[in-house]
């Protein structure tokens, strides 16, 4: 890479160094090692991470630094300012449901090509690559085909690479480049894609792995993504591979880019987004220690999105509410890096800024996601936390933070306990319809548990209904002599209940007024913060349980 320009904001670069060290270390690291991975000081680290971790991008776990659900915001602005994602992913969907097989759509990055989206078949042999993997672009389906755009730079900073690296030690994503997967043969593959218009992966990234690929163009000709249909050799030869798949990949392909052509153009937001005045106010509050420049480099990317591909500096400077030559030096340092590319003046985000913790990140689990902020919950309350789901007519246990007190409520993670007698159970069974909730109780039996649980189903009726007006439920000694706990829901991104996190204590601690007073407040600010930590994770992937 070049020598940074003289305007390059230095602690940008260093606060992305970080962020690229923790993704390529798996999404965690120690400081220690980040530190020799980065070159940087330890007490740089201490700061990028400290500053990182204010942004709600990192986690800090005693002498580790963890990517945070977050930080996939500045990825999701890249996908939602390209929109591939939300126009093409129902095609590629169904089409990996059609086929049975693995589907991604990929763009060019450089000489690479980077995934934007993944349609995966789970079984015992499964595609591991996630959204925002890098790849070399000769090991790949989708590379001769995005290379037939290469301009003459392209070839020669292909070939550059080649000679630096010719283990592909660069890519982590896939295994190191072996003899058979030499790719010596690049610029033919690449004549005969352009002649063919569709590619073929026989086993050069890993043995055993084929994929053939056919390009999806815009409107205007160019290829705006390459679409793929991945397997293995125990299902398809690459033979096969042509001869079945490739004929239904393209009337996929087919039906995507009438989808480009006919798609309306997005509106576009108005308005600032307040980062530049959150970011003062952080400096006021953390002092020396909190890197203004990285975190408003940071913000800069956001300001690109849904309706925002293409911007200048003012309407950068606008939407973030930055000075315009705060903004342009920012800019510069993200042009420098690759993350962002100008055209005529304006700026565009580049695939890039998918290498900030997006492949870790994108296959984030809704436990992962809940279990810091169940942890703070429980240091705030002192009493033991959870996150439940709906099982069938039980809930199940997903996440449990005990508080470490001598009479504590333990409840192992898996445990199940009936949902008519819980008040997670209440707030999953309030947020069915009538005709969910009596499909899975019609054969339930309401024991007694207790002398204070609840059996007939009109009187749990009244109780869910008004689960459903307060927006909270709490079970006082119906499940068990002693126990009581108090829950509210966790939304998804379309509204729908998914989950509920729960507080449990002995019913000595705290009478029912006090736990209506004073912890549900603390519930439905835990819950706020978990949603919106899920919701910007589920942006542009599905987010399992666990």
């Amino acid at each position: 890479m070049p020598a940074p320009p003289e305007e390059a904001v230095a602690p940008l670069m260093r606060g992305i160094a970080v962020l690229r060290g923790l993704t390529d270390a798996g999404g965690a690291a120690a400081l220690s090692d980040l530190g020799r991975a980065t070159g940087l000081a330890r007490s740089t680290i201490d700061r990028v991470t400290g500053t990182l971790a204010r942004m709600g991008y990192v986690r800090l776990d005693g002498n580790n630094a963890v990517l945070a659900p977050r930080l996939m915001e500045l990825g999701n602005a890249y996908l939602a300012a390209l929109r591939l994602p939300d126009l093409l992913s129902r095609h590629a969907d169904n089409l990996a449901d059609a086929l049975d097989e693995s589907v991604s759509l990929a763009v060019a990055d450089g000489d690479g090509i980077r995934f934007i989206h993944q349609a995966i078949r789970r079984r015992v042999l499964s595609l591991s690559f996630r959204i925002g993997d890098l790849l070399p672009a000769e090991r790949t389906a989708p590379g001769p085909l995005l290379a037939t755009e290469w301009r003459a730079q392209d070839w020669a900073r292909w070939r550059e690479r080649r000679l630096a690296d010719p283990e592909d030690l660069g890519f982590p994503a896939i295994p190191p480049r072996s003899h058979s997967a030499a790719g010596g043969d690049f610029e033919q593959r690449v004549e005969r894609a352009r002649l063919d218009g569709w590619a073929l992966d026989n086993q050069l990234i890993e043995p055993g792995l084929v994929a053939v690929s056919v390009p999806v163009r815009a409107p205007d000709g160019r290829i705006a993504c390459a679409a793929s249909a991945v397997s293995h050799i125990s299902r398809h030869s690459a033979d096969s591979l042509r001869d079945s798949l490739l004929p239904r990949l393209r009337t996929a392909v087919a039906a995507m880019e009438r989808e480009l052509a006919s798609a309306p153009p997005p509106e576009p937001p108005s308005g600032p987004s307040g980062l530049a005045a959150w970011t003062s106010t952080s400096k006021q509050e953390l002092g020396g220690e909190f890197i203004t420049s990285l975190a408003r480099g940071l913000t800069v990317v956001t300001a690109f999105g849904e309706g925002r591909a293409e911007l200048t500096l003012s309407e950068v400077a606008e939407r973030t509410g930055l000075p315009r030559a705060t903004a342009r030096r920012a800019l510069i340092t993200l042009r420098h890096l690759g993350h962002v590319t100008v055209d005529d003046r304006v700026f565009r985000l580049t695939s890039r800024v998918l290498a900030l913790g997006y492949p870790p990140l994108s296959r984030t689990k809704l436990t992962r996601i809940a279990r810091p902020h169940l942890a703070s919950l429980t240091r705030s309350v002192q009493d033991s936390t959870s996150l439940a789901v709906l099982a069938g007519d039980q809930v199940q246990c997903a996440v449990s933070v005990a508080a470490g007190r001598i009479m504590d409520v333990d409840i192992a993670e898996g445990t199940r306990a009936p949902a008519y007698a819980t008040s997670a159970g209440r707030i999953l069974l309030a947020s069915l319809s009538a005709e969910e909730r009596s499909a899975r109780l019609t054969h339930v039996r309401m024991e007694a548990l207790t002398t204070r649980t609840v059996t007939r189903p009109t009187d749990l009726e009244a109780i869910l209904e008004r689960v459903r007006e307060n927006g909270y439920a709490l079970v006082d000694e119906e499940l068990e002599e002693g126990l009581r706990s108090i829950s509210v829901p966790i939304r998804d991104r379309d509204g729908g209940v998914i989950a509920a996190i729960n507080v449990h204590m002995h019913s000595s601690r705290r009478s029912v007024a006090e736990c209506v007073m004073n912890i549900v407040p603390e519930l439905r600010a835990t819950a706020a913060r978990l949603e919106d930590d899920l919701h910007v994770t589920g942006r542009f992937v599905r987010v399992p349980i666990a």
